[in-house]
């Protein structure tokens, strides 16, 4: 199973993450399939009560303490994978995560409203990556996903970048450029979260999902712990709804599959509508992270 899902994540990792760039960015787009969502199931549960917000509190670090600390350090790695990452659950069987981004920004803060709904129905739980921007356009979605127990909030960063401390890109996007830098893209979000939520994220995901081992330990220092993925569920919003179906299926034992939330208009509902059913009657349970079941 641990061979499946290394040839799973070599197979797709290339664009990974490119729908977080928004449409105009996508070479070989799909539309969302008008693949009938599944009703079998009603979700008969109802939406807690909303988060209190409360003071932000401070960040476990000052900017120039990460700055002291971690500033003349060199990285040694660079992708999806280093030391303290969670890559894979931890819990043994037949379990599953599913994660969801929303990177935000001009061309892509849309709502998959038809993908939250299945899951709602469903109760699938799903651990929500939600960036500054994406919270910033959709505050009526981010108060009712932030009262449904069902969903658990993480960060997805205040500008959506990837984290390196020497200011690597991935698919284009430019990466932190500096200690300081990743600080920032952490601290902005994780203090507007807290004081939304009521309580600290965490969880982290970078933008395009790219991190280095410093930057690992700089998310680490400030109270999150970084996820990636082992299963690239939709291709960055690039796949058709079939090929996030046959993807999001093909997931094994502790996977942990990204998708996305903010590309209504690509095949990630209905991918994911078509491959839940298969997964469940195959006898897997979804969970949230880090893999307690639900």
């Amino acid at each position: 199973m641990l061979t499946r899902r290394r040839v799973l994540l070599a197979g797709l990792a290339f664009g990974a993450l490119a729908g977080c760039r928004g449409p105009d960015a996508l070479a070989g787009g799909h539309p969302s399939a008008s693949m009938a969502v599944p009703r079998a199931v009603v979700f008969t549960g109802t939406p807690g009560p909303a988060p209190r917000p409360a003071a932000a509190a401070a960040p476990a670090l000052t900017r120039a303490q990460v700055v002291a600390r971690y500033g003349h350090l060199s990285p040694h790695t660079w992708g999806f994978d280093a030391p303290g990452v969670l890559r894979v659950l931890p819990a043994a069987g037949r379990v599953i995560a599913l994660t969801l981004d929303a990177c935000g920004g001009r061309r892509g803060s849309g709502y998959d409203q038809e993908l939250i709904e299945f899951l709602r129905r469903h109760e699938i739980p799903a651990t929500l990556f939600l960036n500054a921007r994406w919270m910033d356009a959709n505050p009526a979605a981010f108060r009712l996903l932030a009262g449904e127990p069902l969903f658990e909030i993480a960060n997805h960063g205040t500008r959506h970048r990837p984290l390196s401390v020497t200011g690597r890109s991935a698919y284009g996007i430019p990466g932190t450029r500096s200690a300081g830098e990743v600080y920032d893209e952490i601290a902005g979000n994780q203090a507007k979260l807290t004081r939304l939520l009521g309580k600290p994220p965490r969880f982290f995901r970078s933008g395009t999902a790219y991190c280095d081992d410093i930057a690992v330990r700089i998310v680490t220092a400030l109270g999150e712990r970084v996820v990636t993925f082992s299963v690239n569920g939709d291709g960055g919003t690039t796949f058709t709804a079939g090929q996030v179906a046959r993807t999001v299926a093909a997931a094994g034992d502790g996977s942990i599959v990204l998708c996305h939330m903010n590309h209504p208009e690509r095949g990630t509902a209905a991918g994911i509508a078509a491959a839940v059913p298969s997964l469940l009657a195959r006898g897997y349970r979804f969970v949230h992270l880090p893999g307690e079941l639900r």
